[in-house]
């Protein structure tokens, strides 16, 4: 066995390498002008150590004429990919030497290139030695995390931070300026008791994006109230109401009536007028109804369900109902989706007669589809002829407007099996996959099934405007 006092050695010499000017076969510009700077590195080593540049340097063909392989890392600045780079040669990186602000810009960096394993060490060092830096910097940190899905580690102790005390960090977060999909990350998270504070600041990023409305409601007109709804539609479902005291309800939420669904405002007008009401804990609201026949979803109805079952019977949507089934949650993304597909595989592999609904966020569109086979991990396609995936369009009450049926039609390609996918279906007919953001998106096709359950949108010229859909929910159900 080598001893491990000789690593360091090992580590010295890569070093020298890396400051030999005779050997070298590609420069590597980072950042950009005027501050930008040419690093000199080694092919066979960048390769080994960085996917991300190894990708890079596969598209480039070998050249016969000398001229070296040139790699440009606009976003990363020079002084911090020499630290990195220093990284990739001697696998050593003295944290404490660091300012917790340069030991970010390394993080994102280190996501930038790739380095998975570099990760965990510089997010751990992080929470451990700067907690105090991170709450004071609380702004920055939960932005960067998120923004650039540098963790899940990271981004739990950002959401934990705010759940300990919302008033706090929520003053300390710039709210107005985060997007759309980090504030619902974070007023829809269990943890987080809902304060007043939280609709406050709600609101208060529904007005900043809405800069021509008054901070006074009751100067509103119906337009105002309108756009102000538009904005905060995907908001709302999420936010815990039934958690607030009476007075609260009346003097902030009031006012703002006339932005909330008709259905949950009278729940709420209800709830409130209740002299007995006491503020629950884990209320279930309008996203969230447990159907009176045991359907725990936030995305389908009893109506949905029925639906479904007169097709796994194989029956027309016309017919009375045969055979009825219980649909048993097995996975919810919003609750299980920390490690997203790695997490559903773990649930549903080799889970049968499973059905899968996807709510498409912004929209008023289901997707999903039936599959009578166990799910795998194995990049391989399912093979039957049972199969079928479906969408609906609802109108706000989740009444059904319209539905499309698609049978499978290449049962050879039934069933997408993919370790880095959510549950799909067909050769992309409907293929769940997280973009490059981390977000969870959904992208449907006319491969392997009758017809395409979704269409891209287009513009007025016909061209693809929007291909992939971001998903707002996606559940998957035991078919019983």
């Amino acid at each position: 066995m080598v001893d491990n006092k000789l690593l360091p050695i090992l580590s010295q010499n890569f070093l020298e390498i890396l400051n030999d000017e005779e050997y070298y076969d590609v420069t590597i510009e980072a950042g950009y002008d005027p501050n930008m700077k040419v690093f000199r590195a080694h092919k066979v080593i960048l390769n080994y150590r960085s996917p991300y540049l190894k990708k890079i340097l596969s598209t480039n063909k070998k050249k016969n004429d000398g001229t070296l392989t040139n790699i440009k890392l606009p976003n990363i600045l020079p002084e911090i990919f020499s630290i990195v780079l220093r990284y990739i040669y001697g696998g050593n990186l003295s944290l404490e030497e660091y300012e917790p602000s340069d030991i970010i810009k390394i993080l994102i960096a280190a996501n930038e290139l790739n380095l998975q394993e570099l990760i965990p060490c510089l997010e751990s060092f992080l929470i451990g030695n700067s907690a105090n830096w991170i709450e004071q910097n609380f702004d920055l940190i939960f932005k960067t995390s998120f923004e650039n899905d540098l963790s899940v580690k990271l981004q739990e102790y950002c959401t934990n931070l705010i759940s300990n005390n919302p008033k706090k960090l929520f003053e300390s977060l710039n709210v107005v300026s985060i997007p759309e999909n980090l504030l619902i990350s974070l007023i829809k998270n269990d943890n987080l008791q809902m304060s007043i504070h939280v609709w406050d600041y709600v609101i208060k990023w529904g007005l900043a994006q809405n800069p021509e409305l008054s901070s006074d409601p009751t100067s509103y007109s119906r337009n105002d109230f309108n756009a102000l709804k538009n904005t905060l539609q995907q908001c709302i479902p999420f936010i815990k109401f039934h958690n607030l005291t009476s007075k609260e309800f009346s003097k902030k939420v009031l006012p703002y009536k006339k932005i909330l669904p008709k259905d949950l405002y009278n729940e709420l007008l209800d709830d409130f007028l209740n002299n007995d009401r006491k503020p629950i804990k884990k209320p279930t609201t309008n996203v969230e109804k447990i159907e009176e026949n045991g359907i725990n979803s936030r995305i389908i109805t009893t109506q949905h369900a029925e639906l479904i079952s007169k097709w796994i019977n194989g029956q027309k949507s016309t017919d009375e109902l045969e055979i009825s089934y219980n649909f048993k949650l097995l996975y919810r993304e919003s609750v299980d989706g920390f490690d997203r597909f790695k997490k559903f595989h773990e649930i549903c592999d080799n889970q049968s007669h499973t059905v899968t609904v996807i709510k498409i966020r912004g929209s008023n569109e289901i997707l999903g589809g039936y599959n009578p086979i166990e799910w795998k991990s194995d990049n391989s396609f399912g093979i039957t002829k049972d199969s079928f995936i479906f969408s609906f369009s609802h109108d706000f009450g989740s009444n059904i407007i319209n539905n499309v049926l698609s049978h499978v039609d290449n049962e050879d390609k039934a069933i997408h099996n993919g370790l880095f996918n959510g549950p799909s279906f067909g050769d992309g007919d409907l293929l769940l996959f997280n973009d490059f953001s981390y977000d969870l998106m959904v992208r449907c096709t006319s491969q392997s099934y009758e017809n395409q359950i979704k269409k891209p949108l287009t513009d007025t010229f016909g061209f693809i405007r929007i291909e992939k859909f971001e998903v707002d929910e996606l559940e998957v159900f035991k078919i019983i």
